[in-house]
């Protein structure tokens, strides 16, 4: 009996209010018109991740094979980039700031589970890209991380915390090596 009170807590964990069903479907349904747009059409993607709720400032270039499970919690400042195949799983908040680059292939993971709790409840924990910083390719960046102002984030390299303003890291885990 406790089993079925455990599995059926996990169940009521993981659901999603109706809006948010609503909005990740019709999200679903855009993602095509996001993807198959033009390389060049930086405006476009623009434009699109706005009408989803998205915070997009001036001159962001968003590559069409970037991946983002749900727009309106992002927010990209002037002048960002975010590359090919980058993943933003934006199940919190994720916040690029200006003159950021992400690089192809890299993923933000702004979700997670309570492993502590037997009912695995979602946590949505924010990532933040300071000004100015570079996270390289496939790069991972995990939940509730802050990658300070003009920090570098080596290929490959995993981060699960903050790495402050003006530091590079590299591995795994990420070390500092300046």
């Amino acid at each position: 009996m406790q089993e079925k009170v455990d599995v059926d807590a996990n169940r009521a964990s993981r659901k999603w209010t109706r809006a948010e069903q609503v909005g990740r479907t019709l999200w679903a349904v855009a993602t095509p018109f996001f993807a198959l747009s033009p390389r060049i059409w930086w405006g476009w993607r623009r434009v699109l991740l706005r009408l989803f709720g998205a915070s997009v400032g001036e001159g962001v270039h968003i590559y069409p094979t970037a991946r983002i499970a749900i727009p309106w919690h992002l927010s990209l400042a002037q002048r960002c980039a975010v590359g090919d195949r980058v993943i933003l799983y934006s199940l919190g908040k994720v916040s690029i700031g200006e003159r950021a680059t992400v690089s192809q292939g890299a993923h933000l993971c702004a979700g997670t589970h309570d492993l502590r709790d037997p009912a695995r409840p979602l946590l949505k924990l924010p990532i933040q890209i300071g000004d100015d910083a570079w996270v390289a390719a496939d790069a991972f960046i995990g939940p509730g991380v802050t990658v300070g102002p003009g920090a570098v984030v080596g290929a490959r390299a995993v981060v699960m915390k903050d790495v402050r303003p003006g530091a590079t890291v590299v591995g795994n885990p990420a070390r500092e090596i300046r």
